[in-house]
């Protein structure tokens, strides 16, 4: 009866973890996939409108084709699928009640004797919080920038950038469509609505560097640690 050498059984005892953490993570992505659709269909039975609701759920939407055409060149932390998720929930529930009518913050609105539903400040938080997050993840997977603090400062202007070109775009769907876009500009009559949606992205992606760069490192790390592994052993 053949043995197994030490070094073979190392070696189909390393390929049998492997083949439990790729499972492992397979159903964690096929969770956050699951997740993904129920919340996007969701949203989309009776909208407030729909024209709206495709203009809010897009970037979602084609953020999750990127990830799944990208999916091999690179895999993200399951932490980053996460944000990505909770982000997309964030754009759904915005696309299905317009963020000028979120139910929630209506009561907030009446709660603090505000004048105004301040649910789209929640989305352009996370504007800056998630992309945030994202770029880093990138910049450092990718070795693009080894400096620390110039990540952060990247990262930030990544985040910034991205909230300015949000607003281009919605300034450009508003001479289009002209008041078929008042919804999905959210203004509420506030005159600088532009200049404080851009803030309150400026606020999230400084958030997300300061809080959240040690644990998104120490996720960083592991997932590097497992595809060396995992090539060494090839």
């Amino acid at each position: 009866m053949y043995r197994f050498s030490r070094s073979e059984t190392v070696a189909r005892r390393v390929k049998h973890e492997k083949g439990e953490q790729f499972m492992k993570k397979e159903k964690y992505l096929l969770f956050i996939s699951i997740m993904f659709f129920a919340v996007l269909i969701w949203s989309a039975i009776r909208p407030r409108d729909y024209f709206t609701w495709v203009l809010e759920v897009a970037p979602g939407v084609a953020g999750f084709i990127i990830l799944c055409v990208t999916y091999k060149r690179l895999r993200f932390t399951d932490f980053i699928y996460t944000m990505i998720l909770i982000h997309c929930c964030i754009l759904f529930v915005g696309g299905h009640y317009t963020y000028a009518e979120v139910p929630l913050f209506h009561w907030v609105k009446e709660w603090v004797h505000g004048v105004r539903n301040n649910y789209d400040k929640v989305g352009h938080f996370a504007q800056g919080f998630f992309p945030a997050l994202i770029a880093r993840e990138l910049l450092i997977r990718l070795k693009i920038v080894n400096s620390k603090v110039w990540t952060g400062i990247f990262v930030i202007s990544i985040a910034l950038a991205i909230s300015a070109l949000y607003e281009l775009i919605e300034w450009w769907t508003a001479l289009l469509t002209g008041e078929s876009a008042e919804a999905f500009l959210g203004t509420q009559g506030y005159v600088w609505d532009t200049q404080s949606d851009m803030f309150w992205a400026l606020i999230g992606a400084l958030m997300a560097v300061i809080f959240l760069s040690k644990y998104h490192d120490t996720k960083i790390a592991k997932i590097e640690k497992e595809q060396e592994l995992t090539q060494g052993h090839v």
